[in-house]
């Protein structure tokens, strides 16, 4: 149970390297992923840590070698929120910028099949924001996957 069945080293780089993987992944896999869940995203998440969890560990099955991935991943997390709040340009390849969907009454149909947000989700921010087609200055699709709608 407290065994290490390899060096504490190799379970702080295996937990590097798939941190960094994953985090270019969810990036890859664009705005829509990382906003509003639906069952099928779950769905994904949930199968993803399940995917990687022997690449994190190896066969090592030990209380200490959980909790050193485990302090590894949050150290990880917590360094690229470090450097992201300071550098605008590491924020914006991590995150990237928000997109414009639509503007003055019209929407970008192009824009939205390649961000993969559907005519419903546009139509549903509009609904929220208690606006008409026709009254829509500008929408928005954040960088957390929300979409924000601003009337004339």
């Amino acid at each position: 149970m407290f065994d290490l069945s390899m060096p504490w080293w190799e379970f702080v780089a295996r937990g590097v390297i798939v941190y960094m993987v994953l985090l270019v992944l969810v990036r890859l896999s664009g705005k829509r992923t990382v906003g509003q869940f639906t069952p099928f995203d779950l769905l994904v998440v949930m199968l993803l840590s399940e995917s990687v969890s022997n690449a994190l560990s190896g066969d090592d099955n030990s209380v200490p070698g959980g909790l050193i991935v485990a302090v590894t991943l949050i150290a990880l997390n917590l360094l690229v929120g470090f450097i992201s709040s300071r550098s605008r340009a590491f924020e914006r390849a991590l995150e990237g910028e928000p997109v414009l969907l639509g503007r003055d009454g019209r929407i970008f149909e192009d824009v939205l099949r390649r961000h993969r947000v559907g005519k419903g989700e546009m139509e549903e921010a509009l609904r929220k924001a208690g606006c008409t087609l026709q009254d829509m200055r500008y929408a928005f699709l954040e960088t957390d996957g929300e979409i924000n709608v601003q009337k004339n």
